[in-house]
């Protein structure tokens, strides 16, 4: 071979080897560092990812050292028991649905018009005083037994020592039972305070029934919008 054609020759493997070192920087600089920190705490770094760190999230490097991204482990399946448990939930929320639903017909079949629920009402107000009513006259009588009481025990006010035990037994009851007919007084208001926020619930539900309901439905024979005054 002639001193050119060896010239020749060198000159092109050395051109082709700089051409695969330059190739290979590149592919390098491209694929990333990856780095975590291990189970054990020991912080490993590699050119892929790392084995060791699929369970916890690892980081991939550009060269130049800042964070091109973040693998993430996707999420550790849920055991048999967590499964059930998403089971049971997803059959309680359909158990409520299907309850809520259920009470909802019942009330458009119980309340087929805004009167009848006005009625409804009025009669459930209606009996929350008479509640009332019936615990305030039950207070007077007990009242009045108490000063009869009263007197019995002006007999023994100069030795309260000497009170027979079923005049002590007596009073007491009858302490007991005033206290408890104030009780149903006082919660009169709050009663009636209860049974109108149900009803102005109950009617923001019906509304759209109402609206929607026909006119035959209104005017049938037994409904509250048919009877005459």
């Amino acid at each position: 071979m002639t001193l050119k054609a060896q010239q020749l020759v060198g000159g092109g493997l050395a051109a082709l080897a700089c051409g695969l070192l330059v190739g290979f920087s590149g592919g390098t600089a491209a694929q990333g560092i990856y780095t975590c920190v291990d189970g054990k705490g020991r912080k490993l770094t590699s050119d892929r990812p790392i084995a060791e760190c699929m369970d916890r999230d690892q980081r991939e490097l550009n060269p130049s050292g800042s964070v091109r991204r973040v693998l993430t482990p996707p999420p550790a399946p849920k055991s048999r028991a967590e499964l059930l448990a998403d089971e049971k939930t997803e059959a309680d929320a359909r158990l409520q649905k299907a309850e809520e639903n259920r009470r909802d017909r019942a009330l458009r079949l119980g309340y087929p018009d805004r009167a009848s629920h006005d009625k409804a009402r009025t009669v459930a107000l209606q009996k929350a005083d008479a509640v009332a009513e019936a615990a305030t006259k039950r207070a007077h009588e007990l009242k009045d037994q108490r000063t009869a009481l009263n007197t019995e025990l002006d007999f023994y006010k100069n030795s309260p020592g000497s009170v027979p035990a079923s005049i002590k037994r007596r009073v007491d009851e009858t302490d007991a039972n005033i206290a408890e007919q104030n009780r149903l007084i006082a919660d009169r208001d709050a009663e009636k305070k209860r049974i109108n926020e149900r009803f102005d619930a109950e009617v923001v539900k019906l509304q759209t029934h109402w609206a929607s309901a026909p006119a035959s439905v209104a005017a049938a024979p037994g409904s509250s919008s048919n009877k005459k005054p």
